[in-house]
């Protein structure tokens, strides 16, 4: 015996239950179609012939009974096994043409090949053949709103021949078509029975019933009548083989995926096209991520710039400089004394870059007739690098000012601001300290105040020795100034000090040790979570922006439930629906951080001559941009998963 293609075995199908009213509109209808058939089946509205054409074309499961395919039982086949058969062995053509709006004639054609993974290149031409078969060949570029109803219907009928169309199922096909277009349409449908595909056609009208080979009456949800009951219905080619060909490739390919990169692209060129025919719904929703991008990208590169400008400014005052001086005097213990010995033997380490001793207190400077007291140190000549503090004016003293104690003097802004002013040349002039002559060779850059402290640039600095002998008495340091060889090894360069003071002072603690690395460290920690915290505040419009995201494909997945409907009978999977709605999302939500990141350079452009400090990280902008990214997949995750759950049917008569 030949295998049915399509085969019923007592099918009913109802509706409702539970809470409303159940209504059973298949009532038990049994019947086989095999390979080569033309059938009509005709009936009144409301008959069932129409929910009877889904139950056959897989867009809709039977309440009860076997529908095999093929010799499958399709209750045996999963949601992809079904969007198979609807891809390979069905083709649709709806009264109602169900094109998608946004797609070209082209377009529309080639969307079942798309799901079957055909190459690009094949499928284009596969796609203009049929419409040039179909008399089409220049609308291939029009869209369904510039098409006639007739020629609306070819594309369809092209549509569903584009896998093979082995069995075509044609509702009302000519029901909305005027009497030549619809002449033609049935002209169509007879070629292809005449060629071997098995055509069902719907239909409430008898005469074009009278069509086909087979005719088929339903009224009420059963059989009326059957034209091949009498007689056996004639075949074309050989039915067998078909049979089992479509049944072998069921089993095979059916789970099989496409060609993601063809999908892929399909599904962003779907996407921009509907972004820029709702394009100023969509510039609104973007300008949700659009703010939230720039206020991230903007406010972390102004909290880098201000990290980096405070960083400066204490790398100004030595951020790999160590003190060391003696131990204040307790009741059991003298004070501790560092001396120029000990500076020598810390000065060999290799730890250390550059040491300094340093003698010095306020004391009274005086210029004219203007007396101020103002902190006055001995230092040697590593002063300037040690503290990276150039003199603008004039130079520093030099190792032989500093060996014969010359009385020479550096001063500070303040220093010359508040005894000569600003019209007064400082060079060469003469300052009294302490009754001391010393004269000003050269003027230090402006610094300010570090954490509070006295203001910096209020000092005198003057030869180490010429302060011992001149100013203080004493040759011994109040306390020394180090600089680390490595300013990221600081803590091993105070180890190694502290081994070798112990050392020198007979295992005695009598000095303090410190630097001012845990205070450059807690300041970074401190802009740091500055920083944070302005991103997170903009994060929250970029979550914003998101919600909006969710919203608009939520009102897109509304709007477009036909073209889902349309899109699962051309026989897309679940997965693939989610990734058309998907990409729609993130391909939204990548426009906006794109122009996002525009819009934040241009705002930190303005920053910059507004002489604010901004730093733009590559790290910062990628991250706004990945968040952006991220912020579509998430928040379109939702309504793509509902885009993709629908019912075909009911998606398909949606308005």
């Amino acid at each position: 015996m030949i295998t049915p293609l399509i085969e019923l075995r007592e099918v009913r199908k109802s509706y409702g239950g539970i809470d409303t009213p159940k209504v059973e509109v298949v009532r038990g209808i049994s019947l086989s179609i095999h390979p080569g058939e033309f059938v009509a089946v005709v009936g009144a509205s409301g008959s069932g012939k129409s929910t009877l054409m889904n139950i056959l074309g897989c867009l809709d499961r039977p309440t009860s009974g076997d529908y095999l395919f093929a010799g499958k039982n399709v209750a045996e086949l999963d949601s992809d096994e079904l969007a198979w058969l609807r891809r390979e062995a069905f083709g649709f053509v709806f009264q109602g043409y169900h094109l998608i709006a946004s797609g070209t004639a082209q377009e529309n054609v080639e969307m079942p090949a798309i799901y079957a993974g055909t190459p690009a290149t094949d499928r284009h031409a596969r796609a203009t053949a049929l419409l040039d078969r179909l008399g089409l060949a220049s609308r291939t570029g029009n869209r369904p709103h510039q098409l006639s109803g007739g020629q609306q219907q070819r594309v369809s009928i092209a549509r569903a021949l584009m896998n093979g169309g082995h069995i075509i199922l044609a509702d009302e096909p000519t029901g909305a078509l005027d009497s030549q277009s619809g002449a033609e349409v049935m002209a169509l449908l007879d070629e292809l029975a005449s060629q071997g595909h098995v055509v069902i056609l719907i239909t409430h009208d008898r005469e074009v019933a009278a069509r086909a080979k087979r005719v088929i009456e339903i009224r009420d949800g059963l059989i009326l009548s059957d034209s091949a009951s009498e007689h056996a219905p004639e075949h074309t080619g050989d039915p067998g083989l078909q049979a089992a060909d479509l049944r072998q490739r069921l089993d095979q390919g059916a789970t099989q995926r496409g060609a993601w990169k063809g999908e892929m692209i399909e599904a962003l060129q779907a996407a921009w096209r509907i972004m820029w025919i709702n394009r100023f719904r969509t510039a609104l929703t973007l300008l949700g991520i659009v703010i939230g991008v720039a206020s991230v990208v903007v406010m972390l590169a102004v909290g880098e710039g201000s990290k980096r400008q405070v960083m400066a400014q204490l790398a100004s005052f030595g951020s790999n400089v160590l003190y060391l001086n003696g131990s204040m005097p307790t009741l059991r213990e003298p004070a501790g004394v560092i001396t120029l010995d000990d500076v020598a033997a810390v000065g060999t380490l290799p730890q250390v870059k550059m040491i300094m001793p340093v003698i010095g207190n306020k004391l009274m400077v005086r210029y004219g007739n203007n007396n101020q007291e103002f902190y006055v140190g001995g230092n040697n000549t590593y002063f300037s690098e040690i503290f990276n503090w150039p003199v603008v004016q004039g130079s520093f003293f030099t190792e032989a000012d500093e060996q014969s104690a010359a009385a020479v003097a550096v001063i500070g802004q303040k220093v010359r601001e508040k005894l000569m002013g600003p019209h007064v040349d400082p060079i060469g002039q003469y300052i009294l300290v302490e009754n001391v002559p010393f004269q000003v060779v050269g003027v230090l850059q402006g610094k300010g105040a570090s954490s509070g402290d006295q203001d910096s640039d209020e000092r005198v600095v003057v030869p180490y020795a010429a302060a011992a002998i001149r100013l203080f008495g004493s040759h011994d340091p109040a306390y020394v100034t180090i600089a680390a060889a490595d300013s990221g090894r600081v803590a091993e360069a105070e180890a190694a000090i502290d081994a070798l003071m112990r050392k020198l002072h007979n295992g005695k603690h009598d000095f303090e040790l410190t630097n001012d690395a845990a205070l450059i460290q807690a300041e970074a920690r401190t802009q740091n979570t500055l920083s944070l915290m302005l991103g997170a505040i903009a994060a929250i419009s970029l979550l914003v922006g998101g919600i909006g995201v969710m919203n608009i494909m939520l009102m897109t997945v509304r709007e477009r439930t036909r073209e889902i409907g349309i899109r699962m009978a051309t026989g897309a999977r679940q997965r693939d629906i989610m990734r058309q709605f998907l990409s729609e999302a993130v391909l939204l939500s990548m426009v906006g951080g794109l122009t996002g990141i525009a819009l934040a350079m241009l705002i930190g452009g303005a920053l910059l001559l507004g002489n604010i400090a901004v730093a733009f990280s590559l790290t910062a902008v990628l991250g706004a941009f990945a968040c952006a990214v991220i912020t579509g997949v998430v928040f379109g995750f939702m309504p793509a998963r509902k885009a993709a759950r629908l019912d075909p049917v009911k998606a398909l008569t949606s308005e």
